[in-house]
């Protein structure tokens, strides 16, 4: 029947050109995903579909009214499955592949876009949603980490990508970067492939490639490292990377 995910937006127009191209088009047509973008104002009882207001209390900015995303959510879940309820806020825990391949094995996804200068606080008391944040920075609205969502997500679905060694070679599966990759030519402004990439022995290119992805995520991302199950091969490869650098 394939993952439904619904999406409700003040700027439902902004999907268009991310869900008609590539990977989540070909997955929606042939119904391993099914994607639905609401506009947050037709939820609205307001005379000119208006959802926001000025903050209580006073401040800067408009805020998003709790009427239109309640009646948003209880329309959509009397359609079906409640589903695992989404809002993307500055104040959520952070996105990650964990989360990807949580989101990818449950039924239904309803996606709160954020915008403005907040939400109306009883959004998050009453729906009591999954709250997910990109990263420590601040965008105009919950539209793009609605999008980076959808994609992490859809790429691990079956057959998504039509080969799932893809997915299991990406960076962060195993909590490790992934490794360097090169495709033709074998030089490049005097830049050459590395000779194990054509040697043929693939024995000896997976063991290259798990050392380049302990060696990059030592560089770059060495917090991963605390919950990776490494091996005592792994711990050898990463001692003698640190004793490079020392």
């Amino acid at each position: 029947m394939g993952l439904k995910i619904d999406v409700v937006t003040l700027f439902p127009h902004m999907f268009r050109a991310v869900l008609e191209e590539s990977m989540i088009q070909r997955a929606r047509e042939r119904n391993i995903v099914h994607i639905s973008i609401h506009n947050l104002r037709q939820y609205s009882a307001e005379k000119h579909g208006q959802v926001d207001d000025r903050p209580y209390g006073g401040g800067p900015g408009m805020v998003l009214q709790a009427a239109p995303l309640f009646a948003a959510v209880r329309h959509l879940r009397a359609q079906g499955s409640p589903g695992t309820l989404i809002l993307t806020t500055p104040q959520g825990q952070p996105f990650d592949q964990e989360l990807a391949r949580r989101f990818s094995i449950e039924d239904r996804l309803i996606l709160l876009c954020g915008h403005y200068s907040g939400i109306d606080e009883r959004v998050r008391l009453g729906l009591n949603p999954t709250e997910i944040s990109l990263g420590d920075f601040v965008l105009t609205g919950g539209e793009i980490p609605a999008m980076a969502i959808i994609d992490a997500v859809v790429r691990l679905l079956p057959e998504a990508l039509g080969d799932m060694d893809s997915v299991t070679s990406d960076s962060f599966w195993n909590n490790l970067l992934g490794p360097p990759v090169y495709t033709r030519p074998k030089v490049f402004e005097g830049m050459a492939v590395p000779e194990v990439l054509l040697s043929g022995n693939h024995e000896a290119i997976e063991d290259w490639r798990r050392h380049q992805s302990l060696r990059r995520t030592w560089a770059g991302r060495i917090d991963l490292l605390q919950e990776t199950c490494l091996t005592d091969m792994d711990r050898q490869i990463l001692y003698s990377i640190a004793e490079e650098g020392s």
